[in-house]
């Protein structure tokens, strides 16, 4: 029989017992044995668990939790062949709202056992892998502003409270250089590079993003008065195509950007410390992922 381990968050499960006795029932009912089980820790995110899987030789690997969780078994799936299935935990979800993967746990079972298998990229800030974004700036510190508990308790909206408190923060100057061209010289409030481009609440941050053409979407956010910001705000909720200055959009493969002061980062959601620079790539079909198939709605 097939064998799948769960690496689950159970800060992001309410009832960890039941999610567990359903996850165990469910693939029971589609022939699957007895998922290997682990519970995150603060010491291990689920990196260190995923490779313990592996090691046991299993046919699949369930995230169970957030973006943060998500990232981790990614880091320890690339280039193994193993594929990577999603259960909803948490208030982002990100990587599994972008692709619409399904939120009922009998339905991301049934994906993540029959759907279909699709390579996409990982990218990688320095050393630091991520499958949705990683940015420098206003991003990172809303993130790290965000309590556990307020997105507990409010979700995604959570978010909002920790932008409203860094709205105002001076700005960073940033010289970003994409594919060795030219570089680009701003003052910005924020630097965001993408795999994906939605965010939550269904902000799509960027609108071009696919997860599997090898490519980084970048956003340079340069409001400098609050009508630039209503502007801003205003072009992305509307999702309007025509050019914002003060939120300029890029593609490359290769994304270097100095700043100065040193800024918070971060990745997938995550808070990985101050940085006055950075190198951010890709590696393109680096992670398997099931995914629904194209005849399932």
């Amino acid at each position: 029989m097939p064998r799948a381990a769960v690496i689950a968050n159970p800060l992001r499960v309410p009832d960890s017992a039941a999610h567990r006795a359903e996850v165990a029932a469910e693939l029971a009912r589609l022939g699957w044995d007895e998922p290997l089980w682990f519970d995150t820790t603060a010491e291990d995110a689920g990196v260190g668990m995923t490779r313990k899987a592996l090691a046991e030789g299993v046919d699949l690997v369930f995230s169970s939790g957030g973006d943060g969780t998500v990232r981790a078994c990614a880091e320890a799936l690339m280039d193994t062949g193993v594929p990577l299935a999603l259960l909803f935990g948490g208030t982002g979800n990100l990587l599994a709202r972008n692709l619409g993967l399904p939120i009922g746990i009998p339905d991301a079972i049934r994906v993540g056992v029959e759907g279909e298998t699709r390579a996409i990229d990982v990218g990688m800030l320095d050393d630091l892998p991520f499958v949705v974004m990683a940015g420098l700036g206003l991003d990172a510190a809303m993130a790290d502003s965000t309590t556990t508990e307020a997105k507990r308790r409010i979700g995604w909206l959570a978010y909002v409270g920790g932008v409203l408190r860094h709205i105002a923060d001076r700005p960073f100057r940033a010289t970003i250089r994409l594919d060795g061209r030219a570089p680009i010289r701003r003052r910005a409030r924020m630097v965001l590079v993408g795999n994906v481009g939605q965010l939550q609440g269904g902000l799509r941050l960027l609108p071009e993003a696919a997860p599997d053409d090898g490519l980084l979407d970048v956003l340079v956010l340069t409001p400098r008065t609050p009508m630039d910001w209503l502007r801003v705000v205003g072009h992305v909720v509307t999702r309007s195509k025509g050019h914002e200055p003060r939120a300029e959009r890029y593609t490359a493969s290769r994304v270097s950007i100095a700043v100065s002061p040193a800024v918070l980062s971060e990745c997938d959601g995550d808070p990985v410390g101050h940085r006055g620079e950075v190198t951010v790539t890709t590696r393109p079909k680096a992670l398997l992922l099931r995914t629904p198939r194209e005849t399932e709605d």
